[in-house]
């Protein structure tokens, strides 16, 4: 058999970090937002934020080694449709790894407390108080929270049945091993 085209080291390492990320700051989120106010409370939102900007962060990073090397092909027999809902949804996966992070940010400005990453660098502001602005953020944030969550199932169960239904080498593309595409 031969060897699997699949994704270089860092693009596999950005996307299972950037992965984690989101499968702990979700459900984090989750489960604090209608806690009672108490410190706990608040230093679960300072772990989701630190999540969310690290998450941001490294979506950058990823952006940035997306756009200088070219990701592998997609297997031969791939249907057109199948091509291009591939390309809308990760461009759509793209676009809310950076949107919901900005969303939840812009929120913490608009409702008065600042974000500080890891507890040590405060970030600015990005917009004034704003108690109308910052509940409109935070349904904003939600939403689109939910619509990564559909996203990332999606797009799971698509590679899933690549792998297991039609016996393409897809969970291979981004995992360890095989012929890296630098």
């Amino acid at each position: 058999m031969s060897a699997v085209m699949r994704y270089s080291t860092p693009a596999i390492v950005l996307h299972w970090l950037v992965a984690l990320l989101i499968f702990a700051g979700f459900p984090l989120g989750v489960y604090m937002v209608d806690l009672p106010l108490s410190p706990d409370k608040l230093k679960l939102y300072s772990y989701h934020k630190w999540i969310g900007v690290t998450v941001l962060l490294l979506v950058a990073v990823r952006l940035g080694w997306r756009l200088t090397h070219t990701p592998p092909p997609l297997p031969d027999g791939i249907a057109t449709w199948q091509r291009r809902a591939s390309a809308i949804t990760h461009g759509l996966l793209y676009g809310l790894m950076i949107a919901i992070p900005l969303s939840g940010w812009l929120m913490s400005s608009a409702k008065g407390f600042q974000t500080v990453w890891f507890g040590v660098l405060p970030l600015p502001d990005l917009v004034g108080k704003d108690k109308a602005l910052g509940d409109l953020l935070a349904g904003v944030h939600q939403a689109l929270n939910f619509t990564l969550l559909a996203l990332v199932i999606l797009h799971v169960a698509a590679a899933l049945k690549h792998h297991f239904i039609e016996r393409r080498p897809f969970l291979q593309r981004m995992a360890w091993g095989g012929k890296e595409r630098t």
